[in-house]
């Protein structure tokens, strides 16, 4: 039987060196082992604190290394990486475990290397508190080590805002994130759930913002839990039901998600529908449409219609035939790197070619949307050139579509009137956000 730490030994290496979404890792990780809560509960803090810090763990562990970052195998460098977490950030391990058990570990995975693993984590242990980290003078070092992001991301940022801000918004995306559900109102009463939820010994609160939001703070094994199983909730952000709440669907109507998956704008709004007219629902993945499937079956949700279709393809058969579209875009997820730090280490180029595809994306489908229907963008990321400025763009382009009023929800009260919301982790206490409502006047 694997111990914590080797879990989330396992689970660190898929993140940083096959790409592994951190809450994919630890789902597969977690689900296949038979830890205690207790133990469930460090490997998660271990994984998730050491992907968030990955550079000023490497910066610290580059000042006590003999050998070069870039010539350390991959696993050691994980296990020393795993150690110096466990000695400079948790206070309930002591110093001699946190040495001892990573040396053990790296005896299981690379035993040549453990005398080295055990010398330089000791050294650690003895000048943790001597430790000199990069100096504020230059703000974009500090940050980048301090909080561990790729230089260009501080940079970008600071060209933006004020240095006050920045740190504000790093500071924020370190914090854990709330856990939210959304109650599926076709099953049960927010209430009803509330009680049964609490007659687990689960401590919630209803959010003030959406009815069918409740926030949960210490419910474990969701998708073994009696309730999720019977459909009764959805996990989902808070910033996500928001998109739901903004489109806000008739009954009976015709949707379109064209960027679908996992799956929780589409199930919000079939539901919000009351199980009448139609959602379809589409991705390019199969393993994301079987997703879409397992949520739709375990929900009881009789008006979605799952489709593999490519976003950025245009479909004639498609052309004003829905009264409603979404398009949740593909985008560099700056806003919920509390839920997914590997965010932070992102190529430049990588997300500057985003806008384009967004753009393409936007322009495709906004030609599905019915005469006086309502074409609705929204991304996870804070980053304008994806958000305003694609809209921007592409209603130069569309002067048959309007930005329209936002009134159903107050949260953002400086764009809303506009016509879209600009969330932000340490403004709004939410994961950062974009969503955009557009009107097809003509």
């Amino acid at each position: 039987m694997k111990t914590a730490r080797e879990i989330a030994f396992k689970a660190i290496y898929d993140i940083e060196n096959k790409q592994l979404y951190s809450n994919i890792a630890v789902n597969k990780y977690l689900k296949e082992s038979d830890l205690k809560n207790q133990d469930r509960g460090f490997a998660t803090e271990l994984i998730y604190g050491v992907v968030e810090n990955k550079y000023l763990l490497e910066y610290i562990l580059e000042k006590f290394s003999t050998i070069k970052l870039k010539k350390l195998s991959k696993d050691v460098k994980t296990i020393l990486k795993m150690g110096i977490y466990q000695i400079i950030f948790l206070d309930g391990v002591e110093d001699f475990a946190a040495v001892n058990e990573s040396v053990n570990l790296c005896k299981k995975y690379n035993k040549k290397a453990s005398g080295f693993v055990n010398g330089v984590l000791r050294n650690v242990v003895r000048e943790k508190e001597n430790i000199k980290y990069p100096l504020r003078s230059d703000i974009v070092k500090h940050f980048s080590v301090k909080y561990s992001y790729e230089p260009w991301i501080i940079k970008r940022w600071l060209e933006r805002f004020s240095k006050e801000f920045v740190e504000d918004l790093l500071v924020a995306n370190s914090e854990k994130p709330p856990l939210y559900i959304r109650v599926n109102t076709l099953k049960i009463s927010t209430q009803e759930l509330l009680n049964k939820l609490k007659n687990q010994g689960i401590d919630c609160q209803k959010i003030g913002l959406i009815d069918e939001c409740i926030k949960v703070n210490n419910m474990k094994n969701i998708e073994k839990n009696d309730l999720f199983k019977k459909g009764y909730f959805q996990v989902q952000d808070l910033s996500s039901m928001l998109v739901g709440h903004i489109l806000n669907p008739n009954k009976n109507s015709l949707v379109l998600d064209c960027c679908s998956a996992p799956g929780g704008k589409t199930t919000h709004i079939a539901t919000k529908m009351e199980n009448s007219g139609l959602v379809v629902a589409r991705d390019i993945f199969d393993h994301k449409l079987n997703l879409i499937r397992q949520s739709v079956k375990r929900l009881g949700l009789s008006n979605v219609k799952v489709e593999k279709f490519d976003a950025t393809q245009f479909d004639s058969e498609s052309v004003e035939k829905f009264d409603y579209v979404l398009v949740d875009a593909p985008c560099s997820g700056f806003g919920i790197i509390r839920r997914k730090p590997e965010i932070k280490y992102k190529d430049e180029e990588e997300v500057n070619k985003l806008p384009e595809l967004q753009q393409k994306i936007l322009n495709n489908n906004s030609k599905y949307v019915k005469k006086g229907g309502l074409l609705i963008y929204s991304t996870c990321t804070i980053e304008d050139k994806e958000n305003i400025q694609v809209i921007d763009n592409f209603l130069k382009e569309n002067e048959n579509f309007e930005l329209e009023p936002i009134e159903n929800i107050n949260i953002d009260l400086e764009n809303q009137h506009k016509g879209y919301i600009s969330l932000y982790p340490n403004i709004h206490g939410v994961d950062g956000f974009f969503i955009a409502k557009m009107r097809r006047v003509r």
